[in-house]
């Protein structure tokens, strides 16, 4: 079964499973998917991701811990985080990422909510903020230009994963809690371009 949209029909495709290492029931997608329970599945347990860069979530919706999906096999859910140094139990909703394809990423950080206070001109990879300048670990607001990113609470591309978009929120976030942020205050401290 292969689940189609017109809008990204073409470009992304993902194959998920109800059991582990690719066993039980499955299906194909090429397009968002709000909760997977509509298809019969309790949760995915494995996936293939075999074109396009694909964001999952913990819950349905896309609400909860989200993570990022590049092209390979996850053959158990604690692949999915890669090295998330949470552990994930479910993924229930996912999506593609219409920016990733993007040829150059630029991204502005800023110290505090509304793009106020020190900022920070990004357009590469940075294991670790801190490294190359930024002193503290919080980062209020930010602006996405071009392509995609996936920001990490810690350094190294470890912890909570928050998957930054040119089209969500039309590349403006205005507020830390629009990052899908599970902390009271926003910490990001490595931040890496989603290439396809």
């Amino acid at each position: 079964m292969t689940h189609h949209c017109t809008k990204f029909s073409g470009h992304w495709k993902i194959i998920v499973f109800d059991e582990e290492c690719f066993q039980g029931r499955r299906h194909e997608f090429t397009s968002e998917c709000c909760n997977v329970m509509e298809f019969g599945f309790e949760t995915v347990r494995s996936m293939r991701v075999e074109s396009g860069a694909w964001v999952g979530y913990e819950h349905a919706s896309y609400q909860g811990q989200q993570f990022i999906l590049e092209r390979g096999e996850y053959p158990q859910c604690d692949a999915f985080g890669g090295s998330n140094a949470y552990h994930i139990e479910r993924m229930t909703s996912f999506r593609p990422i219409a920016c990733a394809n993007h040829r150059e990423c630029r991204m502005t950080i800023f110290e505090r909510e509304n793009f106020l206070g020190r900022k920070g001109e990004l357009s590469d990879d940075y294991p670790s903020l801190q490294a190359m300048g930024w002193c503290n670990n919080e980062v209020g607001s930010l602006r996405i230009q071009s392509g995609a990113f996936v920001c990490y609470q810690y350094p190294g591309y470890r912890g909570y994963q928050y998957i930054m978009e040119c089209d969500r929120h039309c590349g403006d976030f205005k507020h830390f809690r629009e990052f899908g942020s599970h902390c009271q205050t926003p910490q990001i401290q490595s931040i890496r371009r989603i290439q396809q």
